[in-house]
């Protein structure tokens, strides 16, 4: 399941587009596309935000303009998501007590890409 990022101002709950990361050594601040992944020091921003970001005095904004290519899923990330389910819901072929490896717990149910196993090892007999 995805969560929607927001933006990081305070008081803001608008959906982010952009990510601001400052780079301290060069005295610059970079604005470009939402990133993938939520970094500890960069800042997801709204389009108003992003839109009126200014830096400090002596600093320089970098804006990165988004690719229009990968605003969307590609063609491969789509197979590649086909492939997945496809993947997961292929039963696996049951497999007998005796057959691989020895000591290995014995797959007896599944359901989705949840199984239950069973240890060969255990006493299944009740008292």
């Amino acid at each position: 399941m995805s969560i929607a990022r927001i933006c990081s101002r305070a008081a803001c709950h608008k959906p982010a587009v952009s990510t601001l990361t400052y780079v301290y050594a060069d005295s610059t601040c970079v604005l470009g596309p939402l990133a993938t992944y939520a970094e500890p020091h960069c800042y997801d921003l709204c389009a108003d935000h992003a839109e009126r970001l200014t830096a400090p005095n002596g600093w320089e904004v970098i804006r990165l303009a988004p690719d229009p290519a990968a605003a969307g899923p590609s063609s491969d990330d789509l197979e590649a998501l086909a492939n997945a389910v496809r993947e997961a819901a292929r039963p696996l072929p049951p497999r007998e007590p005796g057959h691989g490896t020895p000591g290995a717990p014995v797959e007896v149910a599944r359901r989705g890409h949840l199984r239950m196993l069973q240890d060969p090892g255990a006493n299944t007999s009740e008292g």
